[in-house]
């Protein structure tokens, strides 16, 4: 595992970029489902936004989600650069599982307007909207000023 060591600030560098990436598409997706919930089914914006939707979902957020996982996996991995005594890195694991499955959840709406099933209102996305800035902003603290 000593390549690790050596490769960690490299892995870093991708996995903040990753998250980067993550979060835009997870600020921006359910923005979309605002304004495809304020639309008629089976008319012209509704079919572009279904479009927007599937390519952002498929070509930022899921992929950069994996990248997350697998880059951050490694960091956890080398040696020395986690302290597993301390309990600020088991908070911060369980925020970024709850981001996935409000990630998860994201996915699953999009299938429901792709199938012409969303039920829920603009006023629904834009509260759900916050839920990955608040998820963020834990996630930030606790691995910048590690309070336990």
């Amino acid at each position: 595992m000593t390549w690790l060591a050596d490769a960690y600030p490299w892995l870093l560098a991708l996995h903040i970029v990753a998250v980067i990436a993550w979060m835009a598409g997870m600020l921006y997706l359910p923005r979309l489902y605002v304004y495809h919930s304020e639309r008629e089914p089976g008319g012209e914006a509704d079919e572009m936004l279904k479009v927007m939707e599937r390519r952002l979902l498929r070509l930022i957020v899921n992929p950069s989600m994996l990248l997350v996982f697998l880059t951050g996996g490694s960091l956890l991995l080398a040696p020395g650069a986690v302290d597993w005594a301390s309990g600020w890195i088991y908070a911060k694991l369980a925020l970024v599982l709850a981001l996935a499955a409000v990630h998860g959840a994201f996915a699953a709406w999009r299938r429901g307007f792709a199938d012409g099933r969303n039920r829920r209102s603009a006023r629904f996305y834009r509260a759900v909207n916050e839920i990955p800035t608040l998820l963020m902003i834990g996630i930030v603290v606790l691995v910048v000023v590690k309070p336990f």
